[in-house]
């Protein structure tokens, strides 16, 4: 019975052996003739946070909007490489992008709520997918989505009230709540806190934290602090090129590239 025991290490690898959920393989990004994203691959983990840093224009942002096709919005845009999720082409003709960023939510910079009450602002997504056989299924969804975007008890009895109505932080809360409630399995988050204040900041990173326990979350982030405090990984970003990618940990201490340290110690950016 003895081989049956498992040391304590063997237990932690076994918890640090995260399932691959987003594959990108030599991904290039075209503005017109601006050449945006040069050949990034990157294998990222499911119910991890991964953080994307660099300086502004380095192309992080443009490489997330990847990973649910909000590119496709964009005219002169074009995405070369494979981009696997579950080891399915999402840029596969087949594939709806709907759908898809159904299953890839995402949380902008800025907090956007719908100009629609609370509730519905919850209920568009479930609504629109059919997720929902009645009232009462919707009402569970909305409920479970607010309490996962840790904002139920602020808002419980006001939803009928106007999202925007809420402060900045709620709103975005509101967003998050927004965003799962289609129960994705990916998070998408563009510098959330960007437009919060401390107090809120610390009440969103706290959220990430819970959030990582059933989803995975890519982080864009101009603030190496947040995603020292957020992230399990780290991605840098540099004139388009994802230089250096590791646990947060290593990078923020021993990077291995002489550029990812520059950033690091505010030497560039």
């Amino acid at each position: 019975m003895n081989d049956m025991n498992l040391s304590d290490k063997d237990l932690e690898n076994a918890v640090d052996n995260k399932a691959i959920k987003i594959e990108a393989r030599d991904v290039q990004v075209y503005y017109g003739d601006n050449h945006a994203i040069k050949d990034v691959t990157v294998e990222i983990e499911d119910k991890t946070v991964t953080a994307f840093i660099g300086p502004s224009g380095c192309g992080k942002s443009t490489f997330l909007r990847c990973l649910n096709r909000m590119n496709d919005t964009i005219d002169i845009c074009k995405v070369k490489g494979d981009i696997l999720i579950d080891g399915e082409d999402i840029y596969d003709s087949r594939v709806d992008p709907v759908q898809l960023r159904a299953k890839v939510g995402m949380v902008f910079q800025k907090p956007n709520p719908f100009p629609k009450s609370i509730y519905d602002n919850v209920a568009y997504g479930p609504r629109i997918h059919g997720l929902a056989k009645n009232k009462a299924d919707l009402d569970d969804i909305v409920e479970r989505a607010l309490r996962r975007g840790a904002i139920w008890d602020e808002v419980k009895d006001r939803l009928n009230g106007p999202g925007t109505g809420l402060s900045g932080g709620q709103q975005q809360r509101l967003c998050i709540a927004r965003a799962v409630a289609t129960e994705p399995e990916v998070l998408l988050m563009d510098e959330p806190c960007s437009a919060l204040d401390p107090i809120a900041t610390a009440q969103v990173e706290e959220l990430i934290d819970e959030l990582r326990q059933s989803y995975s979350v890519v982080i864009v982030t101009h603030s190496m602090q947040q995603a020292a405090r957020v992230s399990q990984k780290t991605a840098f970003f540099h004139l388009g090129n994802m230089v250096e990618f590791g646990e947060t940990g290593q990078i923020f201490t021993t990077p291995k590239d002489p550029r990812t340290e520059s950033y690091i110690t505010g030497r560039i950016g």
